[in-house]
């Protein structure tokens, strides 16, 4: 196939390099002429860089350069283009500029593509002569490294564009994903369940940004935090992100962003890219401030009760203490001067001591979902004693495989704790995509795996919680808190209801006029 890219800034010399090392003719052009001699310059470096690694061959390398065409004239007539890929700025008036000179410089049988990552591809369409030939393909950076495209059909996009874009795709090595043409698209869309949580528990002091990090990486397994993970992205970016999405879903309470953000960004404070962030970069920052050291008994008594009849939390967390060689006392009486551990699910260590008469001053909540590394979660209210907090802290830190002993992060008391109010909210939104058919949940979980790097795909992850739990989890946060950002999905709602998975399409309203229907009455 020959393609043409407009665009050679990092976007589009990376779509470059990765459609000519599958085999494909590109046209690479740019308005500026020295920009496409510098993008040729790169493809080359990064060429060679995978031939001195043992990536490609030499051969190999060479031959992709040589499908390699830098064209001076981005609006030259192209007859045998077949494939138009729009790489420019995100400005609307710009790009629908590009495809206005496109649609008159290329055959009518070419389809035309813009890589954008937020703005509308119906609109972008709407301003062509023929809107139908037009779709949306956006990449992700580096697009060699970044194996992941969501095809976007625009509202008027001729039917079988989308699957000849996705085919191209998948012959080339990555994964393409079929979204709805919406705010934020999948990937941009899913990801806000993660960062607007975590700003949420910010806000509400819960944890300061390195504490939720520790538990976004060793409780959920995620590889980087949501504040480590804004500073990469640059927070003016995902400030600009959580806008757009927030103003163009007509502002869902889910999605809603924090006031947090607009004074960071305007005072400069972008991450990585201005040297600080949420964290200090550089040679001249600060090394990170240490985890406190674990000071408490270990050996104090515990007694755990459960927050609700009907988790089974407690007996778990009994049997792993007294694994560790804890002091676990039990019986329907605290006894006095023991520990008092809640695992709480969805709810507040302060509502179970109100709930259950317990001693204000040494009960603590614990966070019962299972850590994906050594870390556990002390959950304190303003009620207790810090040296009972201390040898709670110890008691959690206690190991029962011998192993190394277990960090544990102590957070403010508040509905769920954090791992459990991240993960809820990460599979909330998820569920919100699936249940507007906005893409299928196997498309969901493929665009956040692969584009966002979550151990397990937000559904699926559901899943492995189980969608009844899942939906008593966001039951009690919504009754908890009574911020509807907790409400529970119609999604995850039926499908515990009626016994199905949460990566399960289910059954739609289509589904049942299929087939024969001759004979019917």
């Amino acid at each position: 196939m020959r393609i043409r890219i407009v665009g050679a800034g990092a976007m589009g010399r990376g779509i470059a390099q990765w459609a000519a090392t599958a085999g494909h003719t590109v046209e690479l052009c740019d308005v500026r002429t020295e920009a496409v001699a510098e993008a040729a310059g790169f493809v080359r470096s990064m060429l060679e860089r995978a031939v001195q690694k043992g990536r490609m061959t030499a051969e190999d390398a060479t031959a992709a350069l040589g499908r390699l065409v830098p064209l001076d004239d981005p609006w030259a007539e192209g007859p045998d283009v077949e494939l138009a890929i729009e790489a420019v700025r995100e400005d609307l008036a710009t790009k629908t500029e590009v495809f206005g000179r496109l649609e008159r410089a290329l055959p009518a049988s070419a389809v035309l593509a813009t890589n954008t990552s937020s703005l509308s591809v119906t609109r972008i369409a709407a301003e062509l002569k023929d809107p139908t030939r037009l779709a949306g393909l956006h990449f992700f950076n580096p697009v060699p490294l970044m194996r992941i495209v969501e095809v976007v059909p625009g509202a008027a996009t001729r039917p079988e564009i989308p699957p000849l874009l996705t085919a191209l795709v998948e012959s080339c090595g990555h994964r393409a994903v079929t979204v709805a043409d919406t705010p934020g698209f999948l990937v941009n869309h899913a990801g806000r369940g993660l960062v607007t949580e975590a700003l949420a528990l910010l806000e509400e002091t819960v944890a300061d940004p390195a504490g939720i990090d520790r538990i976004a990486r060793d409780v959920l397994g995620l590889r980087m935090g949501p504040f480590e993970l804004m500073d990469l992205t640059g927070l003016d970016v995902t400030a600009a992100v959580i806008d757009s999405i927030w103003d163009g879903f007509r502002h869902e309470d889910r999605l809603r962003p924090s006031y947090l953000t607009p004074n960071r960004v305007a005072a400069g404070l972008h991450g990585r890219k201005t040297g600080r962030g949420w964290f200090p970069y550089g040679t001249e920052a600060a090394a990170p401030v240490p985890e406190a050291p674990v000071t408490g008994d270990p050996d104090r008594p515990v007694h755990v009760v459960a927050a609700s009849p009907a988790t089974d939390h407690a007996v778990a967390l009994r049997e792993a203490l007294s694994a560790a060689g804890a002091t676990v006392v039990t019986g329907a009486e605290v006894p006095a001067g023991a520990l008092v551990l809640v695992p709480v699910w969805g709810t507040t260590v302060a509502s179970a001591v109100a709930a259950h008469g317990l001693p204000a001053g040494r009960t603590f909540g614990v966070d019962p979902l299972p850590p994906a590394g050594r870390r556990r979660v002390l959950a304190v209210t303003p009620a207790v004693e810090a040296a009972a907090a201390r040898d709670a802290r110890a008691v959690l830190a206690r190991a029962s495989d011998g192993g190394e002993p277990f960090a544990v992060s102590v957070v403010r008391d508040t509905a769920g704790s954090v791992a459990q109010r991240l993960l809820a909210s990460i599979v909330s939104v998820s569920a919100s995509i699936a249940e507007r058919a906005l893409a299928t949940p196997g498309d969901i979980d493929l665009a956040v795996t692969t584009g966002l790097g979550y151990p397990v795909g937000p559904l699926a992850w559901g899943d492995r919680i189980g969608a009844a739990r899942m939906l008593e989890l966001h039951r009690a946060l919504h009754a908890t808190t009574g911020d509807p950002r907790h409400r529970p999905t119609r999604w995850v709602t039926e499908r515990a209801a009626l016994g199905l998975a949460l990566t399960d399409p289910g059954t739609s309203p289509a589904d049942c006029l299929d087939g024969d229907e001759e004979g019917a009455v």
